[in-house]
C-alpha cells in the first residue's frame, strides 16, 4: 500500500500560516520509516493527515494531494481510513474506549464483528506479547503512563491494518519497556510486512532495531530523507536540535571522524579500535562527577505505604529524604509507584501509613492549595494540568489565584515564557500547540510561582532535545544560584546523568537504592531490576576499555552542557 504526498500543504483553521509546507514524500509498501524533528516541526500534523484526523476531524485548508493506495484521503471516509491505518497516539488517554484493558484491546475486533470464540485467544495472545496478561481486568485509566501506552499498542496490534502509525510510542516507557516495544514493532514488521511509520524524539532508542529511512522535518518542511547511517554521519541532527545517539556525540566531541563506511547506526557493530587512543587522550584530565555537600532535609518521607485497591501496594514502606538545594532523580520501571509518590505529596491521595514532612511541618496539616505554594508539580501528561484556552492565561493562573497584581503577573509570565522558549506563542490558543509545546506551557505555569521544591514527572516526554536542554539548563541555574530543590521522575538516563547527583531507585513498589548517581550507574544489575539501562556512553566506555568510564562520561557531559 503506497502512501504519497504531492506538493501537500496544510493550515489549521485557527492559524494564519500553514503548519505543513509543500510536502513531497512517498512511502512504499512494507517500508519502516522514522519521522523526527523538533517540537512544532509538523511531525504530529503529518501523522494526523495519514490517519484521517485531518481533514475529517480537524479542520483547515489543504493544498496538494495525499493518497493511500491511489485513493485521496480527503475524499475517503474516516471509516475507510481507519481500516487502512492503525494509530497509537502519544496521548493515550484519548484512545481508550473500554472499561477494562481486555475490552479496550478487543474494541477493534468487535467493530469487525469477530466472534467471541475467535476474539478471546486473539486478545489473550496480544496481551501476552507485550506483558499485559495480568492487567486484562483493570481499567486502563488506573494504569501508569507506560502501561497505558502498551494498552494502546495492543489495541492496534490486534487489528489487521496495512499501515501502522506510532506517534511517540516511547514517550512514557522505561528503557527496557521501550526496547521491548521497538522489538515488538520490528517483529511485527518482519512477520507481516506491514508499512510502519514511527514519529519519535528518541532516535537512538528507535534505532535499537533497523529502519529503512529517517525523515527529518523542521518548520513544516522535509529537510532530509536519508538512511540512518547517512543522517548519523552528517551534522543535520545537531543543526536541527535533535539529540544524536550519545555514543556518537561522545566520539565526535573527542575528535573522532564518523563516516557511513563504518556504519554508525549501531554501537554493537561499529568498529571502535581506531577510536580508542583519541578518546583516551581527550579525557586524560577528566574529573569525576562532583558531589554536593549534604544540607538539612527539606522533605522527609517515612514508611510511606499506599494501595489503590486495598490489596496490592503501589508504595510499600518507602522512606527517603530530599535535602535543601538537591537535584535528585526518582527512577524505576513503569508501574513501580513513582507517580504515586507525587500524588501523595500533592495531597490528591492520602497515605495508608507513614508520614511526610516539608520544612519540618507535617504535610497532612496542609491543604492542597497550601502545599502548592511550596511544592510545584509538573505532571507527565500536560492535558491533565491545562485549564485555560490561551497560553498567557494558563501560565498566569497561579499568580492570579494567589492575588498578585496584574503588573506583576504580566512581568513574571513574560519572563518565564521567554525562559521556556514560548515567548512567540504567548497569544496562541493552547490547542494549536504540539504535545511537547503543551508540556513546556505546564512547566512554565509552575516555574512562574517560584516553588521551593520543583517536581518534574518525565520532563523530556514529547520534548525535543534543544528545548528541554534549554529549559533544564535554566532549572539547573535556579537550583545552583537560588537553591531551588528539584526532583525529577524520569526514564531518561542521560538526563539523570547530566543533571542529578543522587538517585532514588524504586521497583515493585519498594525502595531498591538511595545512592549517589555515580554508585547507581556502576550497578547494571540494580538498573536491570528497575527496568532501566546504562546509557550508551557507559557501553561505549566499556567497549573502548577505558580505565575510568565515569570520568569519561562526566567529561563528555560537562563539555556538552557548555556547548548548550
Amino acid at each position: 500500500m503506497t502512501i504519497e504526498f504531492s506538493d501537500f500543504s496544510f493550515r489549521y483553521e485557527s492559524l494564519d500560516k500553514p503548519t505543513l509546507k509543500h510536502i513531497n514524500l512517498t512511502i512504499k509498501p512494507g517500508e519502516k520509516v522514522v519521522i523526527i524533528g523538533p517540537s512544532g516541526s509538523g511531525k504530529s500534523t503529518l501523522g494526523q493527515c495519514l490517519n484521517g484526523l485531518i481533514p475529517h476531524s480537524i479542520k483547515g485548508e489543504i493544498k496538494g494531494t495525499l493518497t493511500i493506495n491511489g485513493q485521496s484521503t480527503a475524499q475517503s471516509s474516516m471509516d475507510w481510513l481507519t481500516q487502512q491505518v492503525g494509530t497509537v497516539l502519544q496521548d493515550t488517554d484519548n484512545q481508550f474506549v473500554g472499561l477494562s484493558v481486555g475490552e479496550d484491546i478487543a474494541f477493534a475486533l468487535e467493530n469487525q464483528n469477530v466472534s467471541t470464540v475467535d476474539m478471546y485467544p486473539l486478545v489473550k495472545s496480544t496481551a501476552q506479547m507485550i506483558d499485559l496478561s495480568h492487567l486484562l481486568n483493570q481499567s486502563p485509566h488506573d494504569l501508569s503512563g507506560g502501561q497505558k501506552q502498551r494498552v494502546s499498542l495492543a489495541g492496534v496490534l490486534v487489528n489487521d491494518v496495512d499501515v501502522l502509525l506510532f506517534d511517540e510510542p516511547l514517550a512514557a516507557l522505561d528503557p527496557v519497556s521501550g526496547k521491548r516495544t521497538i522489538e515488538i514493532i520490528d517483529q511485527l514488521h518482519q512477520q507481516s510486512n506491514k508499512t510502519v511509520i514511527i514519529i519519535e524524539h528518541r532516535l537512538e532508542d528507535v534505532l535499537h532495531r533497523p529502519v529503512d529511512r529517517v525523515i527529518l522535518m523542521d518548520n513544516g518542511e522535509i529537510i532530509a530523507d536519508l538512511t540512518p547511517d547517512q543522517i548519523l554521519s552528517s551534522s543535520l541532527l545537531s543543526e536541527h536540535g535533535i539529540r544524536e545517539p550519545l555514543y556518537l556525540s561522545a566520539l565526535k566531541a573527542a575528535g573522532c571522524q564518523i563516516s557511513a563506511t563504518n556504519p554508525p547506526s549501531s554501537l554493537s557493530t561499529m568498529a571502535l579500535d581506531h577510536y580508542r587512543q583519541t578518546v583516551v587522550t581527550w579525557c586524560h584530565n577528566a574529573l569525576r562527577y562532583p558531589s554536593k555537600e549534604s544540607t538539612s532535609p527539606l522533605l522527609t518521607v517515612r514508611n510511606l505505604t499506599y494501595s489503590y485497591d486495598g490489596e496490592r501496594p503501589a508504595i510499600d514502606d518507602l522512606s527517603f529524604d530530599i535535602h535543601q538545594g538537591e537535584f535528585v532523580s526518582v527512577l524505576g520501571k513503569n508501574g513501580s509507584g513513582k507517580s504515586t509518590i507525587t500524588k501523595l505529596l500533592m495531597g490528591v491521595l492520602t497515605p495508608d501509613q507513614g508520614s511526610m514532612t516539608f520544612a519540618g511541618q507535617p504535610l497532612e496539616a496542609l491543604s492542597i492549595f497550601e502545599r502548592c505554594q511550596h511544592i510545584g508539580v509538573v505532571l507527565q501528561n500536560p492535558n491533565h494540568m491545562i485549564s485555560h484556552h490561551m497560553i498567557f492565561d494558563e501560565v498566569a493562573f497561579g499568580l492570579r489565584n494567589r492575588g498578585d497584581s496584574e503588573d506583576t503577573v504580566e512581568k513574571k509570565v513574560l519572563e518565564t515564557l521567554e525562559l521556556c522558549g514560548l515567548s512567540k506563542y504567548r497569544h496562541w490558543p493552547v490547542e494549536a500547540l504540539s504535545y511537547g509545546q503543551k508540556k513546556r506551557v505546564t512547566i512554565a505555569s509552575i516555574l512562574v510561582l517560584e516553588p521551593k521544591l520543583l517536581i518534574l514527572d518525565e520532563p523530556t516526554a514529547g520534548q525535543d532535545y534543544r528545548n528541554y536542554t534549554a529549559m533544564l539548563t535554566f532549572i539547573e541555574r535556579l537550583n545552583r544560584e537560588m537553591g531551588m530543590t528539584v526532583m525529577i521522575i524520569s526514564h531518561d538516563m542521560h538526563l539523570v546523568l547530566e543533571y542529578t547527583t543522587r538517585s532514588i531507585v524504586i521497583a515493585d513498589s519498594q525502595l531498591l537504592a538511595d545512592e549517589s548517581m555515580i554508585e547507581v550507574f556502576t550497578q547494571p544489575e540494580l538498573l536491570a531490576q528497575a527496568n532501566l539501562a546504562t546509557t550508551s556512553l557507559y557501553e561505549l566506555a566499556q567497549r573502548l576499555e577505558l580505565p575510568d568510564p565515569l570520568a569519561f562520561m562526566n567529561h563528555f557531559i560537562q563539555q556538552d552542557k557548555e556547548c548548550v
